[in-house]
């Protein structure tokens, strides 16, 4: 097994490293998507507009889910998969920009793929709207040999379309849906409606070429909607759409609680991961209650909630009433990279820093954003942290052990630190920043969009969980763009998850 981020800097994707075989999957054209981008911005405002004038898309699922009824879907939105006892899947989150950072995924995930029985997708299937022309390049192409089936859940991007395009896609070409009454002038909706981004029409031949690349019987998987159950061996594997805001309609929450009956053991797919950034959001349902008192309920048996949305690796093993569940963030299949090192040291649900996990390890996380910024301000003799000066820092700043060594000459000096600060490093809880500012939000939504890059390493992931009669076992595998990392992908992580009870009915 080849070395991790956790081992050496060159298991990062470090040093003088042979490029990766990716390039020879890309188009010929890829078109540089560009988040601080005016028009890219404008295109995806139906979030902001949701959030501003009220959200339309629990009423839009809901005609949707009642069209897939009306074709013959199953009630239950439960798919059954007639898989052994012992079985593997795939999960990889937030793949469709398209370009570089995206390819770089697929060779290892090809290789740590081989022998599983469908791949999950979850989150943010296209960016930057889920339109239905982008799936040629940003599905269907990345995975054409991809042998298994692939289901899906939708993120916030793919409703910024109102889910026409994913629909069609995973849930049996569904047609588009009949516009709905004008509503009426000078209310919040009808501020709305002026304001709100339409799905263009699609390109009939090209989507059909696109669907070609994936036609193998064995690759076909039709799902009942866009939220939707699995049975597979051992356990219930159940995906929610979390739609643009990151919460849930009252329908689709009554669907989850009772399809989460039962002694059988359940994994959770969600496109808003609960724990992340050292935070709980336990995602709110319309009417009452949330998601995680779902997911905790011990007559329910969660054993893991896997989400995207936050392109990097994170998990979180809470103890919830003698058992423990995984909370993971699994949405580095392919987007840019959100920053690590703004989450400061976790002390969350019982969780410390010592039993959390992330990827890319904060110290490259930082060491990542020195050097690109360094680069874009004209600054690199300033900017520029080694991987073993930034990894001191931060095991400095946060007082906690690193994930890898930095070597015995990393110096922590004045400059260091200032870059780490200026960089919106995390800190202990117990040493408040004397000027409070929301770096992270930042870095989410500002400075992490600007670091897309097209040369490695890219620090993406994702998961394989291998499924036994007893437990299940999780690994988080790295993807960084070099070659080595796609001939042996290293595993960044791992855990067994015991499941009790398995078997019940």
């Amino acid at each position: 097994m080849s070395d991790s981020s956790r081992d050496t800097a060159q298991g990062a994707g470090w040093g003088a490293a042979e490029p990766g075989s990716y390039k020879r999957l890309m188009p010929d054209h890829v078109e540089k998507l560009s988040w601080l981008n005016p028009r890219t911005l404008w295109a995806a405002r139906n979030g902001v507009l949701a959030s501003w004038f009220g959200d339309p898309t629990g009423r839009t699922r809901s005609r949707w889910v009642a069209r897939r009824a009306a074709a013959g879907a199953p009630a239950d939105k439960v798919i059954r998969r007639d898989v052994p006892e012992r079985f593997s899947f795939m999960v990889i989150g937030d793949t469709g920009e398209g370009d570089d950072s995206q390819y770089a995924v697929v060779p290892g995930f090809l290789k740590a793929g081989q022998g599983s029985d469908f791949a999950v997708l979850a989150s943010d299937v296209i960016y930057p709207v889920g339109s239905a022309d982008d799936y040629g390049s940003k599905f269907f192409r990345p995975y054409q040999d991809y042998p298994a089936p692939i289901y899906a859940i939708p993120g916030n991007h793919d409703w910024y379309e109102d889910l026409g395009a994913f629909m069609r896609v995973f849930c049996a070409d569904t047609p588009q849906l009949d516009p709905e009454p004008r509503p009426r002038p000078l209310t919040r909706a009808w501020c709305r409606s002026l304001l709100w981004h339409r799905p263009r029409p699609a390109d009939e031949q090209r989507l059909a070429e696109a669907r070609a690349l994936r036609s193998a019987p064995a690759q076909q998987a039709v799902q009942p909607g866009p939220y939707w159950a699995i049975d597979a061996g051992p356990v219930r594997i159940i995906g929610i759409d979390t739609g643009l805001l990151g919460t849930i309609d009252a329908e689709q929450g009554a669907w989850l609680r009772e399809v989460s009956q039962g002694p059988q053991p359940k994994i959770l797919v969600t496109g808003s991961p609960l724990y992340v950034d050292g935070e709980h959001h336990p995602c709110p349902i319309e009417g009452g209650g949330t998601v995680d008192d779902i997911v905790r309920a011990p007559e329910h048996h969660y054993v893991a909630a896997i989400g995207g949305d936050i392109h990097n690796y994170q998990r979180y093993p809470v103890t919830v009433d003698g058992r423990t569940i995984q909370y993971v963030v699994a949405g580095g299949g392919g987007a840019f990279m959100h920053a690590t090192h703004t989450i400061p040291r976790v002390s969350v649900g019982g969780v410390t820093e010592r039993e959390f996990r992330c990827y890319p390890l904060r110290g490259d996380s930082l060491a990542f954003y020195s050097r690109l910024y360094g680069r874009r301000l004209r600054l690199r003799r300033f900017f520029r942290l080694t991987e073993a000066e930034a990894t001191a820092v931060i095991a400095e700043r946060l007082g906690i052990e690193p994930g890898r060594a930095p070597g015995a000459d990393a110096r922590v000096t004045r400059r260091t630190r200032l870059v780490a600060g200026l960089l919106g490093t995390g800190r202990r809880p117990d040493r408040p920043a004397r000027f409070r500012l929301p770096v992270r939000k930042l870095y989410t939504q500002l400075f992490s969009p600007s670091s897309t890059t097209y040369s490695p390493p890219f620090f993406k992931c994702f998961l394989r969980l291998d499924v036994g009669p007893d437990a299940v076992r999780l690994r988080c595998f790295a993807a960084t763009g070099n070659r080595a990392q796609e001939l042996d992908p290293p595993v960044e992580d791992e855990v067994v998850i015991p499941l009790p009870g398995a078997g019940a009915n």
